[in-house]
């Protein structure tokens, strides 16, 4: 908490601001810690073009040839209108096909091409690479505990 005996002197510059009362929430800590994941991820993907939404798609499609566009929505927990884009950006560069299903003509399945695939096991490999590095300060002990704590936590709050 903020020392109340510490008033700031009014017009004088702040030299200095801690974020030692949020470091110590869950939520605050996980967030910054994104922020550097994140970060990285989006240096490890763009020698691809990819970006962390358009990776998990592809990756998707890629794992479950034929899904179907709301099924890629929901496996992502991202709106289906948000979607489309993503979908039309893999397509567009020639990444993944969009085929209508013959008993419902108004969804799409969704089928990785083959430079969709060698773009998709190369991407991979490399942020399998990125999380190594990151990792490599934590054990395996601790990288399952972690894991298991984020997963802990999701499923606590999918219940509801």
């Amino acid at each position: 908490m903020t020392d109340p005996s510490k008033k700031p002197v009014e017009g004088a510059p702040v030299t200095w601001v801690s974020d030692r009362t949020l470091r110590n929430l869950f939520g605050y800590q996980m967030k910054r810690t994104f922020n550097v994941i994140q970060s990285d991820l989006a240096r490890t993907l763009k020698p691809f073009e990819l970006r962390m939404l358009t990776y998990t798609a592809l990756v998707l499609i890629v794992e479950h040839p034929g899904m179907r566009q709301s099924q890629l929505a929901e496996a992502m927990d991202i709106e289906r209108p948000n979607l489309v884009a993503i979908v039309e950006d893999l397509a567009q560069r020639g990444l993944v096909d969009r085929n209508t299903v013959p008993t419902d003509r108004r969804a799409y399945a969704l089928f990785a091409t083959p430079a969709g695939q060698t773009l998709c096991a190369n991407a991979i490999a490399a942020v399998e690479a990125h999380e190594t590095a990151l990792l490599q300060h934590l054990d395996a002990d601790m990288q399952a505990t972690a894991l298991e704590a984020m997963r802990r936590i999701e499923k606590s709050q999918r219940r509801g």
